[in-house]
């Protein structure tokens, strides 16, 4: 691997790092001299225990002092089982709102040179200690000159130039991986650090999240306790975010006592639909709803906050996260695998049987526990493993969406121990699957459609006498590469069939089109009877062929699997 100079510095730390904590063979693949990395991890544990006898928290330590960069990392990891030991993930879990705030004189350089102006005169008042401090930034209670109350996110200082220079050093050091490694070329760290570089760099803009946070308004507006806060515009800039004011509590600080005054299970439902219906009707998500980022709020609503990352679904992915969530929740393992397989990147390990084999396992282990007993979150994060291991790169928004489930889990077990998200799917499926049918059928939709089909009747007589004309002369021409002619000729005999069944269908559609202007006596719906026959012939006999084909389709795909 060839080494960039000003980065020498970084590869050590990470190198000492990946020693410290068990990933020796990583370190020999990235050619750091092992000497340096032992050396340096000595010096990641001159504070802690003898080397070699880690903690979870030693390694939280460690990523903090390393930098923003390594903290937002630790917080992804906390949320992903498939990399990271359970210890681990609850340790790094502390990263998500308990890391060290930056000094207030840095906080009021920042806002002055953002908004143009002094704190003193921008706000009637400002709390110089921060309410929360997290990786990129921490959040300041303030109010506006009108009186209204609000919080103030401020980024931290030089910080974008750091996470520049961090993600060429990772991003170097994940190719190497990828390339010489088993895990590398199993989870595509490469990838991973590409997806995660565009997403810091999304959060790190302030005024795309305050746009985030009125999209996610508008579209969670029908749901009377959940609760967006809005941005101030006029107090808000690359590096300064300025929004409503909530006032309650974390999720996480609610002790039994207080849990009796909530209703956590209404709260759990409709928290629950409320993210379903972001991930599968609108395509837009708060893709990080860990308890830090979730408020009790004192009028016991749900308060929603950190729109910095978010997840978008394409409509394709959204009806098959919707039928991947069916499945999970109906413990249909089969299907689960055949969704995975046809959204997921196969490679050459891929093992299609051992792959099912392993999914059947999962969901039988789930159905032990009992079905009620099911976290979908979880599930879809086994799910996203198995394929990892038997060769399948399941896509991100998967893994986003699995992550995402989880922190719901979470939240439920705290608002609602016995709430049941399963049972919330099933409960749901209906007015998803509606409310996405109605998305797609708009007036733009309709009339392409429109234009489609007026664009193929008129072609289609074109079209219909030069394949006659073919027939006729024979020039029709059909070239197949089989080592099987018996199939071959079963199959061209089902397109032949199908094939001459579509041109008597369009015939009579044709023919029905040519005597709609004839003026007869017998009449049909106010129309030219014989006319009207043929349209009811035709739409009967394509009714008849489309219903064949996907029994035949059925029927073959039931003997492929046997």
């Amino acid at each position: 691997m060839k080494f960039n100079a000003t980065h020498l510095k970084r590869y050590r730390e990470i190198a000492g790092l990946l020693w410290k904590y068990g990933r020796s063979d990583l370190v020999k693949q990235m050619g750091v001299d092992e000497e340096d990395v032992q050396k340096q991890s000595e010096e990641h544990e001159r504070n802690g225990k003898k080397n070699g006898d880690v903690t979870p928290d030693q390694l939280v330590d460690d990523l903090e002092a390393m930098g923003p960069t390594y903290v937002k990392m630790g917080q992804v990891l906390a949320g992903r089982p498939d990399l990271m030991p359970e210890p681990y993930r609850l340790a790094l879990s502390r990263l998500q709102d308990k890391v060290k705030p930056f000094p207030y004189e840095q906080v009021e350089m920042i806002i002055e040179q953002e908004l143009g102006a002094r704190i003193s005169k921008a706000f009637s008042y400002f709390n110089p200690e921060p309410m929360a401090a997290a990786s990129l930034g921490q959040v300041h209670e303030a109010k506006l000159r009108d009186g209204r109350p609000v919080v103030v996110k401020v980024q931290r200082p030089e910080i974008r130039p750091q996470i520049e220079q961090d993600f060429e050093v990772l991003t170097e050091l994940s190719k190497t991986v990828d390339a010489h490694t088993k895990i590398g070329r199993r989870y595509r760290f490469g990838m991973m650090i590409e997806e995660f570089h565009l997403t810091i760099q999304n959060e790190l803009n302030y005024q795309r999240e305050a746009q985030n946070l009125i999209t996610l308004g508008e579209n969670l507006a029908e749901f009377e306790n959940i609760q967006v806060p809005q941005p101030i515009m006029d107090y808000t800039t690359r590096s300064v975010l300025t929004m409503e004011y909530v006032r309650g509590r974390k999720i996480t600080s609610l002790t039994p006592l207080a849990r009796l005054d909530v209703k956590g299970g209404p709260l759990c439902e409709e928290l629950f639909r409320a993210y379903l219906k972001q991930v599968l009707v609108d395509g837009f998500f708060h893709a990080d709803p860990h308890p830090g980022n979730v408020f009790l709020t004192d009028e016991n609503r749900i308060a929603l906050l950190d729109l910095g990352m978010v997840g978008h679904t394409a409509p394709q992915m959204q009806e098959n996260l919707l039928k991947l969530l069916l499945a999970i929740s109906d413990g249909d393992s089969d299907n689960v695998a055949d969704i995975v397989v046809a959204i997921s990147e196969k490679n050459d390990e891929f093992n299609r049987a051992e792959f099912k084999r392993r999914l059947s396992q999962l969901i039988a282990q789930t159905r032990d526990r009992g079905l009620a007993q099911i976290k979908v979150g979880q599930s879809v994060m086994e799910v996203c493993k198995a394929a990892g291991e038997n060769g399948l790169y399941a896509p991100s928004e998967l893994t986003l969406l699995g992550k995402t489930l989880m922190q719901l889990d979470e939240i439920g077990r705290i608002l609602a121990p016995d709430w049941d998200p399963n049972a919330s799917v099933r409960r749901h499926v209906d007015e998803f699957m509606s409310q996405r049918m109605q998305k797609d059928v708009t007036k733009g939709n309709i009339l392409s459609t429109i234009l489609e089909m007026k664009s193929f009747l008129g072609t289609l007589p074109t079209r219909l006498n030069r394949i006659m004309d073919a027939v006729v002369n024979s020039e029709l021409e059909v070239k197949v590469k089989s080592v099987d002619a018996k199939v071959v000729m079963e199959g061209m005999e089902k397109i032949a069939n199908r094939i001459t069944t579509g041109l008597v269908l369009a015939s009579l559609i044709i023919g029905a089109s040519l005597l709609m202007r004839i003026e007869t006596s017998f009449r049909l719906f106010g129309y030219p009877g014989l006319a009207i026959l043929c349209f009811l012939a035709a739409a009967a006999g394509g009714f008849w062929l489309v219903l064949n084909i996907f029994i035949q389709d059925y029927k073959d795909k039931k003997k492929i699997k046997r």
